[in-house]
């Protein structure tokens, strides 16, 4: 029966998740049942994305990324795939009526991580944040407001701003490697390799306004997204926190982290802030 075989493949994107990125995993078990595995689904098609143009070193990329394309491309159309990650994404596509422009946008950037390196002005660099990481949060605002296209638009740029967010998070935490073993770069007018306090202060102002505005989205979900939501922002300024403290030359040559115990007190206290309603 094809319920199994559906059921098989949301477990795979579940074991996706939770295999690579425990604080993602964190926060999506923070979300109402009823939609925690639209979560998965989609984290699980990024994630397999993202692993073809980061990691697959040793294989030709362009090659795997072209097939898994048109796979993607194939399973929306035929709403079935025999690649258990796509078969997960392809059902909360059609659920939740997301956007093909939305999946594009992010599979362009993507792209771009094959051959690009550099992001020498802000329109490539918000090009590719745009399809990298705003369209993300785009398709998870689908399922968060469960296809509900009038809240949709009324959070859509908070959604991409606390998507920016987590992004340059991201960037800036993994400059090493970015830079040693991709060789790549994304600050425009920033040299990471001489990355100073002042060039630091600058990139973390940027990021403190995208999560001024991503919080202003949040504290207007719905009640099911609305704690799981929560509990990744706090993660994610806690890490911007531990960033601002750290000296540049230490970013760039060590990858912050937040310790377990640390993301348990958050989520303790994401947990009482949000049952005492201070959360809005």
């Amino acid at each position: 029966m094809k319920t199994i075989f559906d059921e098989v493949s949301y477990n795979c994107s579940k074991v996706v998740t939770q295999s690579y990125s425990t604080s993602f995993s964190l926060a999506t078990k923070m979300l109402a049942p009823s939609i925690r595995s639209d979560i998965y689904n989609i984290y699980g098609f990024v994630r397999f994305a993202d692993e073809i143009v980061d990691t697959f070193h040793e294989y030709d990329k362009a090659k795997l990324f072209n097939g898994f394309e048109k796979d993607m491309e194939q399973a929306l159309e035929d709403k079935i795939s025999l690649n258990p990650i796509l078969n997960s994404f392809q059902y909360t596509y059609h659920k939740y009526g997301i956007p093909h422009h939305l999946v594009a946008s992010f599979m362009k950037s993507m792209r771009m991580d094959l051959t690009k390196k550099n992001y020498e002005t802000f329109d490539e660099y918000r090009e590719y944040i745009y399809g990298s990481a705003d369209v993300v949060g785009l398709m998870c605002l689908c399922v968060f407001v469960k296809g509900d296209k009038e809240k949709y638009e009324k959070l859509k740029e908070s959604a991409m701003a606390l998507g920016s967010a987590f992004q340059k998070v991201n960037f800036l935490r993994d400059l090493k490697a970015d830079y040693e073993h991709l060789n790549r770069t994304y600050f425009p007018n920033t040299n990471l390799m001489e990355l100073d306090e002042e060039s630091k202060k600058r990139i973390v102002n940027e990021i403190k306004a995208d999560f001024a505005l991503g919080y202003s989205g949040i504290v207007q979900l719905p009640e099911q997204a609305k704690f799981g939501v929560y509990t990744a922002y706090r993660y994610y300024k806690k890490l911007l926190q531990k960033l601002q403290g750290t000296p540049p030359l230490e970013i760039k040559n060590t990858r912050i982290r937040v310790p377990n115990y640390q993301k348990f007190g958050l989520l303790a206290q994401s947990y009482v802030n949000y049952k005492l309603q201070l959360v809005q």
